[in-house]
């Protein structure tokens, strides 16, 4: 998302491996942002925005799954370190975006019409940002996360599935931070693509 994007959606206030998570009835997913464009300060400063400028059809059809309520994981991408660094949630369903059919964006795209539009994009709500981010690192030091989309190779996608294996995102959104999920995982004895992060 660039820096108009970014600017614009706080006025208006891949699927490769990896299946969604399901658990409660909500999927999961994970997006990337460049920090120096809108990052996760930007977000909990502006409490919702519009997350718009995704231009790539696989990133795009992720993003029509999205449904309001959805937790998502605030990953910072072109940063150091590269890391998740909290968590949002789904603030509104799939829309047009308005980025495309603005001459003086970024992201214009002149074959996107209002009729049958080409691009979409949602709202995105601030919960938690964080004390200690995610580094990319530790994330690739876990079995269970062998095959998350994000740490796959030539992986690039901004908007994507996270299983519930993977990380089960609710347990972030309760307020336990990384170290307590590990914990939870180790204690339960269970290992590998079996585990859960951070079990309710």
């Amino acid at each position: 998302m660039s820096a108009r994007s970014a600017k614009v959606g706080a006025k208006a206030g891949a699927r490769a491996g990896a299946k969604p998570g399901t658990k409660a009835g909500r999927h999961h997913w994970l997006v990337k942002s460049d920090p120096d464009s809108y990052g996760i300060a930007d977000l909990e400063r502006d409490g919702t925005t519009s997350w718009t400028g995704v231009r790539n059809f696989q990133a795009r059809n992720t993003l029509r799954e999205m449904r309001v309520g959805d937790p998502v994981l605030v990953y910072h991408s072109s940063a150091e370190p590269l890391a998740i660094m909290g968590l949002a949630e789904v603030a509104s369903a799939a829309r047009p975006d308005e980025t495309a059919f603005d001459k003086k964006d970024d992201h214009y795209d002149p074959k996107s019409q209002r009729e049958s539009p080409t691009w979409f994009a949602i709202d995105l709500r601030h919960v938690k940002t964080f004390k200690t981010p995610v580094a990319r690192e530790r994330l690739a030091a876990e079995p269970a996360l062998k095959k998350m989309v994000l740490l796959q190779r030539g992986s690039r996608l901004s908007v994507q599935p996270v299983s519930d294996t993977e990380c089960d995102v609710n347990g972030f959104a309760g307020g336990q931070e990384w170290d307590d999920c590990l914990l939870s995982v180790r204690a339960s004895g269970c290992s590998g693509n079996e585990s859960k992060l951070c079990p309710l």
